[in-house]
């Protein structure tokens, strides 16, 4: 390594000097490109081994507890508490109302109590919640606590979006959202699996099978949330697992002031400091960028959350199964031919530096599935349909959830986005719990119909954000944001918008 650096323990002289000069745009490392090159690899693979694992398990949890319901229901929650079809949806519907209105203020919080408090804290509540779900008796307390669960559950997701955007640079995010969010596809496949197993330690000490679902894993819940309370560090400059020179050159590229990262542009150490201010805020509302993203979001939600709700109640009706036990075990199969696709798709996403571009591609999967599950009767082909139908859908997510992200720059701007994007998104749980009625099965031609039409919509949407995004980069070369210059923020006309 050439030149001299100050280690990254003299904090507060050396973050300084390098914020000032990440102001200016000047490239400031000091690393030559072989240093760099190790260094890079070296990180990158500290982080993604000690951070990523714990994140997917927590993300593994949030999913497991909000799915489980749906294979509760078919071994007798719905005969057991004496509630109605409508009652059950009902259940699910609050569960969404109270995450969407929690995740905008968790992730507000989330700055002032540290994402290593803050998402272990949430973890366990929503654990020792869902255990609470093995106790209910009524459709009056089965409402009250899905309502409690979505509340804690809300602040996870946005909050890990906004975490990782602070340890890895605009171009490394899709992979690492898509490697934690197939575990949101594992669950379909280890929740049918792991039902299947604990359902059957009932009926034991007066309770049903179902509700062991919800006891053990509230408490495995819990658990993952001490866990990662104890591993995950607070930023980079923390990380425990890093050398100084390698916390050091992990800001620098953060900063996008190495070679190989100068268009990625954030100031970690300018965002500790930054002050709140509801003009960020605003400029995260009113942001095209965020609407265009959101809707098309909420319209994938719209389908993957019925799809994880409903797929034990979809494939029990089409009559290929012996029982609601076989049913857990072949509602496994298309979550496991989704998940090394979507790892596939965010790897490419990273690789070509490309969201929305990617997502036009994926969604066609998904549409063309849809189309034709809504159509046809033969029980085989509907069922090689539900495959069509995971790939499509999952696979367009991490793309769509780090977009933008990547696109904000300025720490309550993009909480804000952030937040915002999955808010408006998560609104597709309340589409999700009411187009798959019982009196529909087993065709539920209606309910399918329903999700092909907002598959399409968010393809039209996806495309408008596209073309959007690459008519401020062009709005930029021409020197329309030139009085933005050295403001830090995505505005800045050296901060290049992905498509």
């Amino acid at each position: 390594m050439s030149g001299t650096h100050s280690p990254v323990q003299d904090n507060e002289k050396g973050e300084s000097e390098h914020a000032s000069s990440a102001q200016v745009g000047i490239v400031t490392s000091t690393f030559t490109p072989e240093d760099e090159a190790r260094l890079t690899r070296r990180i990158l693979l500290k982080t993604d081994t000690r951070i990523l694992p714990i994140l997917s398990i927590l993300f593994l949890c949030s999913f497991l507890d909000r799915t489980n319901v749906g294979n509760a229901r078919i071994i007798g929650l719905e005969d057991d508490l004496g509630i109605s079809n409508l009652q059950y949806n009902q259940g699910l519907a609050v569960f969404y109302a109270t995450y969407i209105a929690s995740e905008l203020p968790s992730n507000l919080i989330l700055k002032a109590l540290t994402p290593t408090v803050w998402l272990p804290l949430l973890t366990a509540l929503w654990g020792i919640i869902t255990m609470c779900l093995g106790f209910v008796r009524s459709f009056a307390s089965f409402f009250a606590v899905r309502a409690l669960l979505g509340l804690a559950e809300g602040g996870l997701l946005p909050g890990i979006v906004l975490y990782l955007s602070g340890l890895y640079t605009r171009r490394e995010m899709a992979l690492r959202i898509g490697i934690f969010y197939t575990a949101a596809s594992l669950s379909g496949a280890f929740g049918g699996l792991l039902a299947r197993g604990l359902s059957a330690i009932g009926p034991r000490g007066g309770l049903e099978g179902w509700r062991w679902i919800f006891i053990i894993e509230g408490l495995i819940t819990v658990v993952a949330g001490a866990v990662a309370y104890l591993l995950l560090p607070t930023s980079i400059a923390t990380a425990s697992y890093l050398t100084p020179e390698e916390k050091e050159f992990a800001l620098l590229r953060l900063q996008g002031r190495t070679q190989s990262t100068g268009a990625d542009r954030f100031d970690p150490v300018r965002e500790r400091e930054e002050k709140f201010k509801w003009s960020e805020v605003r400029r995260g509302i009113f942001n095209v960028q965020v609407w265009l993203s959101a809707t098309a979001y909420f319209a994938i939600l719209s389908g993957l959350y019925s799809f994880g709700l409903f797929l034990p109640t979809i494939v029990n009706d089409l009559g290929i199964t012996d029982s609601p036990n076989e049913t857990q075990l072949w509602s496994v199969i298309p979550y496991a031919v989704a998940t090394p696709i979507t790892v596939l798709v965010a790897l490419l996403s990273d690789r070509l530096n490309r969201r929305g571009m990617l997502m036009l591609v994926t969604l066609p999967i998904s549409i063309a599935g849809y189309a034709t599950i809504a159509n046809v009767e033969s029980a085989q082909v509907r069922f090689a349909m539900t495959c069509l139908m995971a790939i499509g859908m999952y696979a367009s997510v991490p793309p769509v959830l780090v977009w933008n992200s990547n696109n904000s720059a300025g720490h309550y701007k993009r909480a804000t986005t952030s937040a915002l994007q999955l808010a408006v998104a998560n609104c597709g749980g309340f589409v999700a719990t009411f187009v798959y009625p019982s009196h529909e099965g087993p065709l539920y031609h209606k309910g399918h119909t329903i999700c092909l039409a907002l598959l399409v919509y968010a393809w039209f949407a996806i495309l408008a954000n596209v073309l959007w995004c690459a008519k401020i980069n062009k709005d930029k070369r021409n020197g329309k944001y030139a009085q933005y210059e050295g403001s830090g923020d995505d505005r800045d006309p050296k901060f290049i918008m992905v498509l």
